[in-house]
């Protein structure tokens, strides 16, 4: 099968560009010719071709310069399957790894103070997303869709008028052993963390997506008790943030934390499907989430995880973590759900070695309104 993927640029730091690099890697080791297209990747992949698509646009037209430029490029040569990974104008296979942006914005407008609320959203570089989803999500311009949770399918459906069936939750994945393997005693000492204190971990950046400071206000109600929250990520420290927060900036080996943690506490008010709750499970920590991430679909409530209805309710947030600290410590074993990338990349590779097949089948027109 001869594949084209699409992905703009890579980063080191990426979970969109590190799966889509672990993809590359399982279409290859398969057999499959596979061809990227992209603005820049720096990590040269065995057997790929790596086609460079220059773009020089302003922020506010670079995501629909690259897919009109992409566009182009594919007319130009016969592939058997095209997946996209970004917002583009013309693929057999989307994967909506980033969500639905006209959500996202929904999202900030509710939890954002009430002097930003009417700016939320406003600027070209929001209307050209919004034009540029809209087109991605036509059954015109698309033939099936990937998302990673039932919360990303049912916002599609609710927002665009894509075929139901065309649908296909393949979860994320996420490389186990690593997070099976880390060092508690070592990394609770480097962080001056005691034996007998209960240590909650926030992993992630973009802190306000991933709404870290409902956590700092939940982690004031126990600043007179032995519990101690991690934050390990890029940002800037917050104004305010109690004496038992512990700011450690990104981690390369972020398994460690991991290991040396007692609970996962991440509280976003937009995440189509949280890697890092993923990770969190593999280590065998509980994980206390909101309802507005997709990776929270996969927890039992009070047995491998809490969800929160809303990350601005604080009190709850504060039963959920005094719920977890007074239950006997004890990692998670035997998890009912396979999290692993090889799963997730079977997954994927069949819908589009389907897709390939499917080909001859005219493209889908609109659904009626």
């Amino acid at each position: 099968m001869k594949v084209a993927l699409i992905r703009r640029r890579f980063s080191d730091i990426g979970g969109a560009e590190l799966y889509a690099q672990r993809l590359l890697q399982g279409l290859s080791q398969a057999g499959h010719k596979v061809s990227l297209f992209t603005e820049a990747w720096d990590v040269p992949i065995d057997s790929v071709t790596v086609r460079l698509i220059p773009n020089h646009a302003s922020r506010a037209r670079r995501l629909a310069v690259f897919a009109a430029a992409v566009k182009r490029e594919l007319a130009k040569e016969h592939f058997d399957c095209v997946l996209s990974l970004e917002r583009t104008a013309c693929q057999d296979v989307y994967r909506a790894g980033d969500g639905v942006h006209r959500v996202w914005l929904q999202r900030r407008r509710e939890f954002a103070p009430w002097f930003r609320k009417p700016f939320v959203g406003w600027g070209a570089f929001h209307r050209n997303m919004m034009a540029l989803e809209a087109e991605t999500f036509s059954p015109r311009n698309t033939r099936h869709v990937i998302a990673n949770s039932e919360m990303v399918k049912n916002e599609i459906l609710r927002h665009f008028k894509f075929p139901a069936d065309r649908i296909h939750i393949v979860r994320n994945g996420i490389n186990l052993p690593r997070f099976q393997q880390g060092d508690r005693s070592g990394t609770r000492a480097q962080f001056g963390v005691r034996d007998d204190e209960f240590l909650l971990l926030f992993v992630g950046s973009g802190w306000e997506r991933k709404g870290l400071s409902f956590l700092l206000k939940a982690a004031k109600a126990f600043t007179n008790e032995k519990v101690k929250l991690l934050v390990v990520g890029k940002g800037t420290k917050p104004y305010g943030a109690g004496p038992n927060v512990i700011f450690a900036g990104p981690m390369a080996a972020v398994e460690h934390a991991y290991a040396a943690a007692d609970l996962f506490t991440f509280l976003p008010i937009y995440e189509p499907s949280a890697n890092v709750c993923f990770e969190a499970l593999a280590a065998g920590l509980p994980v206390v989430t909101s309802s507005q991430n997709g990776a929270g679909e996969v927890l039992r409530e009070g047995q491998t995880g809490s969800i929160i209805a809303s990350p601005a309710d604080i009190p709850a947030i504060v039963r959920a973590i005094r719920f977890w600290k007074n239950r006997p410590a004890a990692r998670l074993t035997g998890l009912d759900f396979d999290l692993s990338m090889e799963r997730n990349v079977a997954q994927t590779i069949s819908i589009l070695e389907n897709v390939a097949n499917e080909r001859s089948t005219p493209v889908l027109k609109d659904s009626p309104a």
